[in-house]
């Protein structure tokens, strides 16, 4: 259950299957917040928790709170041609197969992770893409060289969109996905 009320204070209430060994009694509504609750928590911040326990974000040991934290179950791409169309160049690309229950014409489609990491999820919207992307995928190939892969990702439906290469090898190919969602090629394993 999550409640938000006065003073910029969220609750949430977590199921937690394995509690961590230094859990406590404690129940497991936790409260996350206090002040207004409108500024962003960068790096090194402090801030004030549960039972008024002094974190700061991203450093230190594992506090309550921190253990709590939600993981990245999926990470979701708009689309309004068909989810399952741009969910096959994906599946192509990172060699990750669609769910099997996904089909033409359904208004999303999955790819599961095997390793257990984030699924992907492609998702049907009315509108359209109108900027750049704020967050994309940087892939480094495996087995094969960035150029290589750039041709591959090409052929799969994949256009460049900017060429970053320098002559030292370092760099990266920017390029868009059939919906325009920004990835880089960086340089893989062979180069």
């Amino acid at each position: 259950d999550l409640v938000i009320s006065g003073a910029g204070r969220l609750w949430l209430d977590c199921a937690v299957p394995r509690a961590p060994k230094n859990l406590g009694a404690r129940g497991t509504a936790q409260s996350f917040g206090g002040g207004s609750g409108a500024e962003p928590l960068s790096q090194g911040r402090e801030w004030v928790g549960a039972a008024g326990a002094k974190n700061q974000v991203g450093r230190g040991p594992l506090s309550r709170e921190r253990q709590l934290e939600p993981g990245i179950h999926s990470i979701t791409f708009d689309c309004t041609g068909d989810p399952y169309d741009l969910g096959l160049f994906w599946s192509a690309l990172l060699g990750r197969p669609l769910a099997d229950d996904d089909k033409p014409g359904d208004p999303e489609a999955l790819i599961e992770d095997p390793a257990g990491g984030p699924r992907l999820l492609f998702v049907r919207v009315p509108e359209g893409k109108t900027a750049k992307n704020r967050i994309h995928f940087d892939l480094k190939p495996k087995g094969r060289t960035r150029e290589e892969e750039v041709d591959r990702a090409i052929a799969l439906g994949a256009r460049v969109t900017n060429d970053l290469r320098r002559p030292d090898g370092g760099g990266w190919v920017t390029m868009e996905d059939p919906e325009g969602n920004e990835f880089c090629v960086e340089r893989g394993e062979l180069g």
